[in-house]
């Protein structure tokens, strides 16, 4: 016999909402079992009827999600939908009539997520939102409960699998951009419109949200520099290659200089010994360092039907036992009980750089561009150059110790109006492996 009943109502049965279903349904003695609590399917709501999944007549479908949630028997909503209209009044008619609420809405937390906790705590409620980030991996429950011991000082992630997917397709078999974007639209990796994924924007949402809770302050998107990895050509990624890196689109959140915090996504050289570099295909990969714990790494499926799914229920499963509620009330790193972070100016960035430009074949070319570093204070760390063929301009590679953002985009604009360069110069950020792996 359970110990209680939780009626749950599901608003949305796309690819998470139908995996969700699936789990509640094939796997409820085990869940049964585990937690001694009998989870019932009240309603499972869709926008209209062309939206019904196969098996719908073994479900409790509906079309109507206010009535779904107004019922006195759905104890626990999950917002499936998506977007941030929609799902956000539906969340805040949820949150209002007291009842919990489950999301992987993301978008929604980014750009709402103060107001929407704060609405929960004044109807003495809970959002659980794991699912938000990293999939199916756990990440938010370790850094809000797993590492509360920590002071946490970076956090650095492969959190989007579709820019994953590509730039493994690129660096593995040599493809264009285009041609990768397409193969990762084929097999489901990207939407028909992949904007959201590669602008860098779906990543520096998750951002957002997951280094608020681990800095302990307000994060808002636009607080992060975003750059996307549509302009990431294959002539860096096998210069990057030739020189012991890997390209990745990283979501890095740091300390810096005292009480700063550094938010930035973008694409990033990663060295060959790093971790990060092997995480492939649609992985996501998160690495945290905390004062007391080190580094640790939180590796998984970053989307999908049943890893997202997987989340889900795992936080409907901390909230019919309570436990989500509890940790609700009494943590203070929840978006609506901190501070708005202090944010440092992305132009104050400390980083070491990789730059490709395209010089003239001469004497005394090479030495105007290091003079136009030298200036901005810049030091080089390496120089690679290959021989010209059949054009008055070759490749130049360069590598540099740790610059300023402001500096080196200074320098940039320099080299860039020499008459000796030809085309805009490529930058691109490196980040060295953590200390503990050893070294170069």
């Amino acid at each position: 016999m359970p110990d209680k009943t939780v009626g749950v109502a599901i608003l949305g049965c796309g690819t998470v909402g139908g995996g969700v279903v699936n789990i509640l349904r094939d796997n409820h003695d085990m869940l049964l079992g585990r937690t001694g609590i009998d989870f019932q399917l009240r309603h499972v709501v869709v926008k209209d009827r062309s939206e019904y999944p196969p098996n719908a007549a073994e479900l409790p479908m509906s079309t109507d999600a206010n009535a779904a949630i107004d019922d006195p028997a759905s104890e626990v909503v999950l917002e499936l939908i998506g977007g941030t209209t929609i799902a956000g009044t539906l969340i805040e008619r949820a949150l209002g009539l007291g009842k919990p609420v489950v999301t992987a809405n993301k978008s929604l937390l980014a750009l709402r997520g103060p107001e929407l906790f704060a609405l929960a705590r004044q109807h003495d409620t809970c959002i659980a939102f794991e699912a938000s980030v990293g999939g199916g991996i756990p990440i938010i429950d370790a850094v809000l409960r797993g590492l509360v011991a920590n002071r946490i000082d970076a956090i650095l992630g492969i959190v989007n699998g579709t820019c994953n997917f590509i730039l493994t397709q690129m660096t593995a078999k040599g493809w264009t951009y285009d041609q990768a974007l397409k193969e990762a639209q084929k097999q489901g990796f990207a939407e028909a419109n992949p904007t959201l994924d590669v602008s860098g924007r779906d990543a520096a949402q998750k951002l957002a949200i997951l280094s608020g809770l681990a800095f302990n302050a307000r994060v808002v998107e636009s607080d992060i520099h975003v750059e996307g990895i549509d302009k990431v050509e294959g002539a860096d990624i096998q210069f990057a290659k030739e020189m012991g890196y890997v390209i990745k689109l990283l979501a890095i959140a740091e300390r810096a200089n005292g009480d700063w915090i550094s938010l930035r996504v973008h694409p990033t050289l990663v060295h060959k010994d790093d971790v990060l570099a092997d995480v492939g295909g649609p992985f996501n990969a998160i690495s945290v360092f905390g004062h007391a714990l080190g580094h640790a790494l939180w590796y998984g499926r970053g989307a999908g039907r049943t890893p997202t799914a997987s989340a889900v229920v795992s936080d409907l499963v901390g909230v019919g036992m309570g436990t989500t509620a509890l940790s609700f009330r009494q943590l203070r790193t929840l978006p609506d009980m901190t501070s708005k972070a202090n944010v440092l100016p992305f132009q104050e960035l400390q980083s070491r750089y990789y730059i490709r430009l395209a010089a003239m074949d001469q004497p005394g070319v090479l030495a105007q561009i290091t003079a136009a570093l030298g200036r901005q204070g810049i030091s080089l760390s390496s120089i690679l150059q290959h021989e010209a063929v059949g054009t008055e301009h070759v490749p130049v590679v360069i590598t540099t110790h740790v610059a300023r953002e402001g500096a080196m985009q200074a320098a940039l604009k320099e080299i860039d109006g020499l008459p000796t360069t030809a085309s805009r110069t490529v930058c691109l950020r490196i980040v060295d492996q953590p200390k503990e792996f050893g070294g170069r």
